[in-house]
């Protein structure tokens, strides 16, 4: 067992991170075509919830004989799909509708967050207690799929191999997400949305299209991040606090990682330090609360150092929490 502090430290922030990068994935997505979705933290609520929810459920129906890597996929599956239904209804009411933007991301954080906590508490009322999974299932979302030949590994083992799946994962999806962004047309073509809509409009991109399939699947990344944090930091167990503050810190990295998918992994690790920080360095002099916030104050700085250097490249999309027109083109 690895005693390294500093390994210990870097390990913890790394799993304390992925949530958060799943998060921050998916709004960077939505915020390339110019839609500010402030709705993460709600749509991490209702992903958490049905994560749990559809795990729980099957295992309930065929016992012991749960298919490990099936549960995965309908924990990734029904956080995916609840937090899509939620940004389907966001994309509705700013894209058609053309409603603000900025009010209906905070209304649609308050309806998931009421949404995922009353489908947990109702979860555990009809069940008579918490809502958890076996022991067996719980091991195959928190342990390393690699072997132990490979995570026993001097250093690179706890560094590289000791990590639940979902570490890999997020870390594959950030680095197909970059690809996608910046090597490939149609992640030209969002960006272009993202930067003028009406431009694009002109040269026969589907904006309206754009902006509904990257908010709608970048709402579906966002709750995965929220299923992730009940299935590996929460114990599989429902806990309708547990995911208090997560969205709005996904938010802050996206600013904080300039809008960039690869700087999203290790900022997401550098966030999942300062998150635990109070637990690994306490001063008698500096209340809880001080180190909790720090996240944010980092992001500040940053958001402060990017906007005097003023350049293009570190700046949001032009269009950000803009609503399109057509006939003002």
């Amino acid at each position: 067992m690895n005693t390294n502090p500093i390994l210990l430290l870097i390990s913890a922030a790394v799993l304390n991170g992925t949530p958060l990068l799943f998060g921050t994935i998916g709004e960077i997505l939505a915020e390339k075509t110019g839609n500010l979705n402030l709705g993460v933290e709600g749509m991490m609520y209702m992903g958490g919830a049905m994560g749990l929810g559809g795990v729980f459920y099957y295992e309930k129906a065929v016992g012991a004989g749960a298919n490990p890597v099936l549960a995965i996929l309908i924990a990734l599956l029904c956080a995916f799909l609840a937090g899509a239904i939620g940004a389907v209804i966001y994309s509705f009411v700013t894209i058609t509708l053309r409603a603000n933007q900025n009010v209906t991301g905070l209304a649609l954080s308050i309806f998931g967050t009421g949404a995922g906590q009353f489908i947990g508490e109702y979860m555990r009322t009809r069940e008579g207690g918490f809502v958890a999974i076996s022991n067996s299932l719980k091991d195959v979302f928190q342990n390393s799929p690699f072997p132990a030949s490979l995570q026993n590994l001097p250093v690179v083992g706890p560094l590289l191999f000791c990590y639940n799946i979902f570490v890999y994962i997020g870390l594959a999806m950030a680095i197909l997400m970059a690809l996608y962004l910046n090597k490939t047309r149609s992640g030209l073509h969002l960006r272009a949305v993202g930067e003028s809509p009406a431009t694009a409009d002109a040269a026969g991109i589907n904006v309206t299209r754009y902006k509904y399939l990257a908010t709608i699947i970048g709402g579906g990344i966002s709750a995965i991040g929220g299923m992730v944090y009940i299935m590996t930091i929460a114990g599989c167990v429902w806990n309708h606090e547990g995911l208090s503050g997560e969205g709005w810190l996904a938010v802050a990295l996206v600013i904080f990682c300039i809008w960039r998918p690869m700087n999203a992994v290790w900022g997401s690790v550098l966030f999942g330090a300062l998150m635990i920080l109070y637990l690994r360095l306490q001063l008698p002099f500096i209340p809880d609360q001080l180190y909790k916030i720090l996240p944010y104050v980092v992001t500040v700085v940053v958001l402060i150092i990017t906007s005097m250097r003023n350049k293009k490249e570190n700046q949001p999309p032009a269009s950000l929490g803009l609503s399109y027109f057509r006939e003002d083109r």
